[in-house]
């Protein structure tokens, strides 16, 4: 327990580096600009960077982060050498002004910890494909390049829009741009809500393990066990198939009914009994420290057999729980039968109750669609699109324009664009240390899975960025409001709504991106409208070697700090 609250204080004190370690990316083009002073800029960047806790429901990018290495290798120790080493990175390029990648300095730091000591559990000969998820770091790396192409393009786009003299062609292409991002919203609201439903009924873990038991049978061909629990976990996919294809209509409708309604559907059409059980049996045996022995298994001999033991006889919870959900017991006697199958202990009789007591399925598959709700986003970038564009016709055809009131309007624009690119941030990158505090969790057994995160962590972790935002980071703020290219009020309202943009459209699809690359991106993009030599190249030639050492030299840091960490503990 003392090892886990000093991973979580890490945890925090790393959101906080990353706050003024990554508060350039809020600031730089604002202060370069001089619409607010850094001091005024500093705050305004940390009051937005909490406003994103209200605003990003599905947590989608601290999901994907705390599964980049694999559950069997999620240890204290290993998330505890991750933290130290990316902790280390970031303020090493703080101190030299290198505008790095806070998200990639964790992940590299997280994989490279976890990759060792898989090792030396395994052997050196072991497949590092099955250590850390390999389609997360693909996507993560993929992304070094693509985020700030995308923000590159976008700040070009919107740069080409704005100076267009013809206001009404510029009224339609915000209309019209602003139209398509709504119909990809609520696409990626869609597939999320299918997919959150999907998670809901396992059908994903079914997928997985016929997937991991065909694999087997290649090398066991006519083993009994495999084929029996091919056949098992065939059978249930079908099951949970039947059962989600039941509710897709009511969910391909959820702008019409609505999360509550969906799954008051679902209750009265009687799908989620068969999924009941299963959910109340896990809700019950991890009261009864069955996480804990499940953390403790992969290291310890005699906590393996018990854990062994305990997942079998605790499937047998399931008819009693079944009883109970059919009102044909009390919780005295489920708990007398579940004690039957594996002893409850003394000290968490009360603590099994509490959750026989409050457990309601309905409100479970509530919150589950719920959390794709992306409406907030969406209404954000609406009335954005519609206070840009009111303010360009009063400025352009109400009052008489002169360079004095488009240049006093580009400035007032920044402060919503730079408000929008806050958010962006927070919601970004505070979930990434809400992943690495999710893993610690998990890895402790003090909960299951990502989606029973306490409420604290999302709190903590959206304060703790917000405290690092107003502490500043003006060595990198030169480096990205001056350095790369001179910004002025207008390019920095471009290059900011288009890294805002940006950030929003791969949390959306739970893509771990950096902020300082997609910033960077979109002021280079600004600075090639007026010309390509408007931009330092030398410069960004520099950024670019430290957003692709960022991870391996972060990896090699977390790997050594785990071995010292390692024999120290032994």
């Amino acid at each position: 327990m003392t090892l886990l609250i000093i991973i979580i204080a890490l945890a925090l004190i790393f959101d906080y580096i990353n706050g003024f370690h990554d508060a350039a990316n809020s600031i730089a083009t604002v202060v370069s600009t001089k619409v607010l002073t850094p001091f005024q800029a500093v705050i305004w960047a940390a009051i937005f960077n909490s406003v994103a806790f209200w605003i990003f429901k599905d947590h989608a990018v601290a999901n994907s982060i705390s599964k980049t290495v694999y559950k069997d290798f999620i240890t204290l120790p290993v998330i505890f050498s991750g933290l130290l080493a990316a902790i280390f990175w970031n303020l090493l390029t703080w101190w030299y002004g290198i505008p790095s990648s806070s998200s990639h300095t964790l992940i590299g730091g997280f994989a490279g910890a976890a990759i060792v000591h898989a090792l030396m559990l395994k052997g050196v000969d072991y497949s590092w494909a099955k250590i850390v998820d390999t389609e997360t770091i693909v996507k993560t790396i993929l992304f070094i390049f693509l985020a700030p192409i995308i923000g590159i393009l976008i700040s070009i786009f919107i740069t080409l829009v704005t100076i267009m003299r013809n206001i009404w062609w510029r009224l339609v292409i915000i209309s019209l741009a602003t139209l398509g991002t709504v119909i990809m919203f609520d696409r990626f609201e869609d597939s999320k809500i299918k997919e959150n439903v999907q998670k809901f009924y396992s059908m994903d873990k079914y997928e997985k393990e016929i997937s991991n038991l065909n694999a087997e049978l290649k090398h066991k061909t006519g083993d009994t066990i495999l084929l029996k629990s091919l056949k098992s976990n065939e059978e249930k996919l079908e099951k949970a198939k039947e059962k989600y294809a039941q509710i897709e209509p009511s969910l391909s409708n959820f702008d019409n009914l609505g999360a509550v309604q969906i799954a008051k559907i679902a209750n009265d059409k009687n799908i989620l009994n068969g999924v009941a059980a299963s959910k109340l049996r896990d809700a019950v045996r991890n009261a009864n420290d069955f996480l804990v022995l499940e953390a403790k298994a992969p290291e310890n001999v005699d906590a393996k057999k018990e854990y062994d033991v305990a997942k079998v006889n605790t499937e047998l919870y399931k008819e009693p729980l079944n009883l109970y959900l059919d009102h044909k017991i009390g919780i005295d006697s489920t708990i007398s039968l579940m004690n039957a199958a594996y002893p409850i202990k003394d000290k968490n009789i009360e603590k099994v109750k509490a959750k026989l007591v409050s457990f309601d399925i309905q409100k479970i598959f509530e919150s589950e669609i719920d959390k794709a709700d992306n409406s907030i986003i969406v209404y954000g970038i609406v009335g954005a699109a519609i206070i840009f564009m009111l303010i360009y016709v009063y400025v352009e055809k109400i009052k008489t324009p002169t360079a004095f009131t488009v240049a006093n309007m580009f400035k007032k624009l920044q402060l919503f664009s730079s408000a929008a690119f806050s958010i962006g941030h927070g919601g970004n990158d505070a979930q990434k240390v809400m992943g690495i505090i999710g893993a610690a969790l998990i890895a402790n057994g003090s909960i299951q899975e990502f989606g029973q995160l306490p409420g604290w962590v999302p709190v903590a972790c959206y304060l703790s960025i917000g405290l690092g935002t107003m502490s500043g980071g003006w060595k990198i703020v030169k480096t990205m409001g001056s350095k790369i290219t001179k910004v002025t009020p207008l390019e920095g309202v471009a290059a900011e709504t288009a890294g805002a943009f940006t950030l929003f459209f791969t949390g959306q699809m739970g893509i771990p991106v950096s902020t300082t690359h997609t910033i960077t991106g979109s002021i280079i993009g600004v600075g090639v409208t007026k010309r390509l030599s408007a931009v330092r190249w030398g410069v960004t030639t520099n950024l670019l070697w430290a957003w692709v050492l960022t991870i391996p030299v972060s990896g090699v840091l977390a790997a050594i700090t785990y071995l010292i960490v390692h024999y120290i503990m032994k």
